[in-house]
């Protein structure tokens, strides 16, 4: 048996032709670890005081304080939001099978009518306020709607949810039972 020369486009792999990229591959390694570590449901302020705030809108207002020592699910939104529509359902839901955690919903709408015309059509029976110069959602950092925080009965960040959620996920609720 014979064995055949490698093919010249093999010549270029191996380790001798990787040493001198090693260096930039740590150094990637460690940005992704470094960077990596503060996304998803651990952003940084998890633990930290959740920023107080006042929305009033002229039908209902919201004063964050006013829910110290209970669990709090702040809840930002917009009717034209259609992850927001999608995640409505369950929210609903949830409210309706667990009123003991209160719902605060700050919508960012601009338009009133078509806030309080949504409200109508979804049938929305938690609290919920219109905040268009968005006041409260500047405060916590909101990157995209629906963005919901948990806040503990102490007043503090436990956990972010960016993006419509399955409130009925039976995790969530043993979180929240945690708190």
């Amino acid at each position: 048996m014979v064995c055949a020369a490698p093919a010249p486009y093999y010549r270029d792999v191996g380790i001798r032709n990787l040493k001198p990229r090693i260096p930039n591959l740590i150094c990637l390694m460690l940005a992704l670890t470094a960077f990596g570590c503060d996304r998803g449901s651990h952003p940084s302020e998890i633990g930290r005081p959740a920023p107080d705030f006042s929305v009033a809108d002229g039908t209902t207002s919201i004063h964050l304080a006013d829910y110290r020592g209970r669990v709090v699910l702040l809840n930002f939104w917009a009717s034209w939001c259609a992850p927001c529509i999608v995640e409505l359902p369950s929210l609903q839901q949830f409210h309706r099978d667990h009123p003991d955690y209160p719902i605060l919903a700050v919508s960012i709408d601009e338009d009133a009518d078509a806030y309080q015309r949504f409200l109508v059509q979804k049938h929305v029976d938690f609290i919920t306020v219109r905040d268009p110069q968005q006041t409260a959602s500047t405060k916590y950092g909101t990157t995209g709607w629906p963005e919901t925080f948990v806040i503990d009965r102490q007043g503090r960040i436990r956990r972010r949810f960016i993006g419509a959620t399955n409130w009925n996920d039976p995790e969530i609720l043993r979180f929240l039972e945690t708190l």
